[in-house]
């Protein structure tokens, strides 16, 4: 199958790093003074004191990043103890640096200065500040550090679990991270209305809610289910063949190398290497990475998986890191804006028949493909099948093992489900959604990273970028009518430069959903997803109508 997903969990925000000390300030334990930041000597304003706290901030995120994309790929498993306390050391740094009451004092004489007030990306920049500031503030640092070791301990237990296929091994983890995610969610709502759930969402996805999730989910499950039913028993299947043949690995790397520098990754700001589980790092200005997986068949897993990655990556390096690094305007608006570029070249782009016109070529000349069909690899690209791995999905059915996880993590987290009958419900919930017998914990409950590491609320971001990339192709395609025969010609650029001048460059500059309507001109919805779907695949399948 060609993969929907990487495992985008690693996506960070970091800065160049400046030359700093640590000290000990008072009772208020370790704290950074670069020598640019020294309040009694500096007679800059207060923004730019704060900047260039944030600065620091950023540096020290940066360290943490390189380490936790280290621990990925380099680290030895015997490193892995220890790295959870260096971890949790810097974890604790970067909470104390960022809710010390001399940066809240800054952020208030900041927004007393008249000139932000005719800027408003630096109005929103504060903004942005005050809101991370403020949640900060609410997590005590022991909480903190906590989560971060847990989080080390609970990867580790997991990769072994996975490996050995017992969940029991990684049970008594998985329950402590979501008691430390009770107790977040707790320190976050700080009494407000809501369920916890919102609390970690808000996290991944500023502004959402578990029950906005819950609304965009039911009308979309509500019409994908009939749609992968009527492909399930189309007249006109494509030949899955490609994928049986089996390419030399290195082959696959070169080819994935090829196409991610064609579509716009800067490998002199990044590089590809192998991890278990795909990944984007954005560790610092100049510097992102993204990892990638191969198997001898199909190869086109290894192609998705990397796609996938870049497009996270080219958000990355399309970010204004170098003008404000360690600043909201140099971030990520959210994980599903993050999710909808990796999506949309992967998807969109990736899957597309102008791609493979150009693209079945040079797939025959570096991997060797017998008999490569633009059309052929095209139909076989875009194969609904369901099955039990998530990464592997296809498009069509890939947002139903979102739903499901999303459904659970929901449910552990407010007590309706126990760890312990995890593997049972997940078991289950296969059975009904994709009609398949889920053979070993490996393959059900234990195939995804992501709440080893503590990451509740995390899974709907997903297919929020499914929702937000199939809007933004809509967007896309009104304003460059020429865009096949660009993609056919092999020309990348126009499609890249539009997504930076709308997407990229913007950084937290609005909310996602703003975002997401200032570029597209709606509110996100489930039915333009519908439409990309069903006037693609149908068609593929040799069924009428859309």
């Amino acid at each position: 199958m060609f993969p929907v997903s990487g495992e985008q969990i690693k996506y960070c925000k970091h800065s160049r790093l400046p030359t700093f000390n640590i000290v000990t300030a008072g009772g208020g334990g370790p704290f950074i003074r670069g020598q640019a930041t020294d309040m009694k000597d500096d007679k800059t304003d207060a923004f730019s004191k704060l900047c260039l706290r944030l600065r620091e901030i950023g540096t020290l995120r940066s360290v943490q990043a390189t380490l936790s994309w280290d621990q990925e790929t380099m680290m030895p498993a015997a490193a892995a103890e220890f790295r959870g306390e260096e971890m949790a050391l810097l974890s604790t740094l970067i909470h104390r640096q960022f809710t010390d009451a001399e940066l809240g004092d800054l952020m208030e004489a900041a927004g007393e200065q008249a000139e932000l007030r005719e800027d408003p990306a630096l109005l929103a920049d504060l903004r942005e500040i005050r809101r991370d500031y403020a949640n900060a503030c609410k997590l005590p640092v022991d909480l903190v550090s906590e989560l971060s070791l847990a989080s080390t301990r609970g990867l580790t237990a997991w990769k072994q679990a996975r490996e050995e296929s017992r969940f029991e091994h990684f049970r008594p983890h998985l329950e402590t991270l979501l008691d430390l995610n009770r107790r977040k969610a707790a320190c976050l709502q700080d009494g407000d209305e809501g369920e916890p759930y919102d609390a970690l969402l808000d996290e991944y996805e500023p502004g959402f809610k578990g029950s906005r999730v819950e609304a965009l989910f039911t009308p979309l499950r509500r019409e994908l289910v009939p749609l992968i039913e009527d492909l399930a028993g189309a007249p006109d299947r494509p030949d899955p063949a490609i994928h049986e043949q089996k390419i030399d690995v290195d082959r696959q790397i070169r080819f994935s190398r090829e196409i991610a520098r064609a579509i716009g990754y800067d490998f002199d700001a990044g590089r590809l290497d192998i991890s278990t589980h795909p990944f984007t790092e954005g560790l610092a200005p100049g510097d992102t990475r993204i990892t990638s997986r191969f198997q001898e068949a199909p190869f086109a897993d290894g192609l998705g998986s990397t796609m996938h990655e870049a497009g996270h990556a080219l958000y990355e390096q399309g970010l204004p890191k170098n003008e404000y690094h360690g600043r909201p305007l140099s971030e990520a608006v959210s994980l599903g804006i993050h999710e909808s570029q990796s999506r949309l070249w992967e998807n969109q782009v990736g899957r597309s028949r102008p791609f493979w016109n150009w693209a079945a070529p040079r797939a025959g000349e570096i991997l060797g493909l017998e008999d490569p069909d633009p059309d052929s690899v095209y139909r076989a690209m875009n194969l609904v099948s369901p099955g039990l791995i998530r990464v592997e999905s296809d498009e069509a059915t890939y947002n139903l093992h979102i739903m499901l996880r999303f459904d659970l993590e929901r449910a552990m987290l407010h007590g309706e489900l126990q760890p312990a009958d995890l593997p049972a419900a997940w078991n289950e919930r296969v059975l009904s959604d994709l009609g398949l017998t889920v053979p070993d914990d490996a393959r059900g409950c234990l195939q995804d990273i992501h709440w080893s590491m503590g990451a509740i609320g995390y899974f709907p971001t997903y297919t929020l970028g499914n929702l937000y990339s199939a809007q933004i192709w809509e967007a896309v395609r009104k304003e460059m009518p020429d865009l096949d025969a660009r993609m056919e010609a092999g020309e990348f650029e126009p499609l890249l430069s539009w997504l930076r001048e709308n997407i990229h460059r913007h950084g937290r500059r609005w909310p996602a959903e703003e975002l997401g309507e200032r570029v597209t001109g709606k509110r996100l919805s489930h039915e333009p997803l519908m439409h990309y779907l069903r006037g693609k695949l149908r068609p593929i399948y040799g069924l009428s109508g859309s």
